[in-house]
């Protein structure tokens, strides 16, 4: 076994990228305050091939070296958009036909294994903020809410790692990642 090398793993340019096909799943980061939590969701955005991130409220908008950093250029081939309030854009993705589900432990949140995409509905994930998570003006607004199991002392998990988490687990219930092994 051995390393590949970075012509080995082929990777796309930007242009080839953005003219891609996209996963049917944005996902809507309402007020997150670090940057590099901001950065690392471009990141995984990019990876995964998503349609595009909202970044809402007071979270942080590329240009800025913070984001770069953690972003590695994917800001550059990610699309994005921002609203004011988290609300606007939750209102606009319910509009446009999207599931919206937070990302948050409520009252009547499911257990991630057990959550399904509505079938044929593009999917919005709403990442709350690193204190006070997905603002409950927000939550009223979503179809449902998943949370991700968890054992230790800690009841949550950083955004950005919750959000390659959620991701992962719908894109594969989606069966987007069928043939790409």
């Amino acid at each position: 076994m051995r390393k590949l090398t970075m012509a080995e793993l082929n990777r796309a340019t930007v242009a080839d990228f953005k003219s891609t096909p996209k996963s049917p799943v944005i996902l809507v980061l309402d007020n997150v305050r670090s940057l590099h939590n901001v950065g690392a969701v471009f990141r995984t955005a990019d990876a995964f091939g998503l349609e595009k991130i909202w970044l809402c409220g007071i979270t942080g908008r590329p240009p800025q070296r913070e984001i770069t950093k953690t972003a590695l250029g994917s800001e550059e081939s990610v699309s994005w958009e921002y609203a004011a309030e988290t609300t606007a854009a939750v209102t606009a993705l319910r509009q446009a036909g999207y599931q919206v589900v937070a990302v948050e432990q409520t009252t009547g949140s499911v257990p991630l294994p057990q959550f399904s995409p509505a079938p044929g509905q593009p999917v919005a994930l709403v990442m709350g903020n690193e204190v006070f998570g997905v603002d409950d003006a927000v939550l009223a607004l979503c179809d449902t809410a998943v949370e991700i199991p968890q054992f230790g002392t800690k009841h949550s998990l950083n955004v950005s790692v919750a959000a390659g988490v959620v991701l992962w687990d719908v894109l594969n219930k989606l069966g987007l990642f069928a043939g790409k092994a």
